[in-house]
């Protein structure tokens, strides 16, 4: 493990703090990669099992309709780490740029915090700056002489290590391709993780809060869960994928395009992928349960307070209408699990679920209001605490979230949600959809092929061409959208 210490910039006087405790709380973010919001058996999901955050969200907070802004892991992770919007940063694709804005760990630092990162990196630029965690213990599932990859190489040296283990059982980092954990379920890399994260809050003095970011590779590919789990869910009654009337299935082959995104997946394929991702979902659930009950006993004996947050960076479309990965507006992709619980201190109501449109950006002021530390200038993140104690109206009634260019043009969109409603324009062509998440959550009937809906569809084109009137793009002139402009990743200056 090392120690890193990064000197910080000075950025105003602490807040009081928002609990009944005097002691600043400690604060645990569980953050997997590329998990849907949908996977959650507290939302009723027909199969996966999730029954420790169905106990967390039971204990707090479950927002349904939270979304990340930029749905792939560079920007949305820049999100959560800023909480600034892909349009304030400029970073509005999967192409990173040094951060230079007050990071979430450097200002809980400042606040008198000690940070780590125990598990998958930030995946920002420069790969080896630290953005505020004074200790890291880094592992993934496909680099090379990361913590992990020393650990699994001496716990089992015939392996290989990580890539040759995946290469043996036919899985990669990006694909449906599915298979069981080929080694004993320890050295798994989401035992390994949990483990690692433990070991801290074990060594490490409770004289000061921690803010301990445990970042997950699952249930990101490669799709390898204990072979317990992918039988388990083999076995079950799989939901099908999304099927749209709105999607041009001709063009779909079961093979898929060059980027692995578009892809028809259906029958025995379709099984063994769901059961991959299934499974790691569940596996994830079923180990941070004793990560749970360390932190919060760990806190409770030091007379801290304590918060726990729970989400991702994007999800996993999963099949759903021709889509595989990420990068797209759609449910599958744009819907996070978030979910917010504390110590008794914070007089959080339980079992609280709520549509409010909150995002990444969010994490930030709700993370520095609970420490009594001054969130920075400039940020668009809204702490969710009050929302959490059901005693205000969410002030951002309409989330705006992006992504250009990535695997192709035609990926690239602009979305509008209120949580009910969501409305996507498409750059390249100008192609939109309009989707009634209420009555539709799968986005199989798109509203503006609707006769009736017409009226509707204008109030949120009207809408979009407000947001994006002062864009550097060029994608409105304030009267209408302008679609064909060029819509790089990082912005030549940023707005708002």
């Amino acid at each position: 493990m090392k120690t890193i210490f990064r000197s910080l910039l000075v950025l105003g006087a602490s807040t009081a703090l928002v609990c009944g405790s005097d002691k600043q709380p400690d604060i645990l973010l569980i953050m997997p990669d590329q998990m849907r919001g949908d996977c959650l058996s507290a939302l009723k999901h027909p199969v996966v099992r999730t029954p420790t955050l169905d106990r967390l969200a039971a204990e707090g907070t479950l927002f349904s309709r939270a979304y990340t802004t930029c749905p792939s892991c560079i920007p949305a992770r820049y999100s959560l780490l800023t909480g600034q919007f892909p349009s304030t940063s400029g970073v509005v694709g999967f192409k990173g740029k040094p951060i230079t804005s007050p990071t979430l760990p450097e200002l809980l630092v400042k606040a008198g915090y000690t940070t780590a990162l125990i598990g998958r990196n930030m995946h920002q630029v420069p790969a080896d700056a630290h953005y505020g965690f004074e200790e890291e213990v880094k592992g993934s599932t496909y680099v090379n002489d990361d913590d992990y990859d020393h650990f699994l190489m001496k716990e089992a040296p015939d392996s290989g290590g990580i890539r040759a283990v995946m290469n043996r059982i036919g899985v990669t980092p990006n694909g449906w391709e599915a298979s069981p954990w080929p080694l004993k379920e320890e050295l798994h890399p989401t035992v390994w993780t949990v483990g690692q994260a433990r070991k801290f809050l074990k060594n490490t003095s409770s004289d000061k809060p921690v803010f301990v970011a445990t970042s997950f590779f699952s249930p990101h590919p490669p799709l390898f869960p204990p072979k317990r789990l992918f039988d388990y869910y083999l076995k079950q009654n799989l939901p099908p994928a999304a099927h749209g009337d709105w999607v041009k299935w001709d063009a779909l082959t079961t093979k898929g395009d060059k980027t692995g995104h578009r892809v028809l997946l259906e029958g025995e394929t379709l099984r063994k992928t769901q059961a991959g991702y299934f499974g790691l979902t569940e596996f994830l659930d079923e180990q941070i349960a004793p990560l749970i009950a360390d932190f919060e006993a760990r806190s409770e004996k030091a007379g801290r307070p304590w918060l726990i947050v729970f989400t991702t960076d994007h999800g996993e479309m999963l099949g759903d209408n021709g889509f595989y990965r990420k990068c797209e507006p759609y449910e599958g992709s744009a819907n996070i699990p978030f979910i917010v619980a504390g110590s008794r201190d914070f007089k959080l109501k339980p079992g609280l679920v709520s549509t409010n449109p909150v995002c990444l950006e969010d994490v930030m002021p709700t993370c520095l209001e609970v420490a009594g530390a001054k969130a920075p200038r400039g940020i668009d993140g809204l702490s969710v605490i009050p929302t959490c104690r059901g005693e205000a109206q969410w002030p951002r009634p309409i989330l705006h979230f992006e992504h250009a260019d990535c695997y192709s043009k035609a990926q690239a969109f602009q979305a509008l949600t209120d949580g009910r409603y969501k409305y996507i324009w498409r750059p390249l062509d100008g192609s939109e959809n309009l989707f009634d998440l209420k009555a539709d959550p799968h986005e199989e009937h798109d509203l503006t092929l609707v006769k009736d809906a017409k009226n509707q569809v204008e109030v949120w084109r009207k809408r979009m061409i407000a947001k994006l009137a002062n864009r550097p793009e060029g994608f409105s002139d304030g009267t209408k959208l302008i679609a064909g402009r060029p819509y790089p990743p990082l912005q030549q200056r940023a707005s708002k």
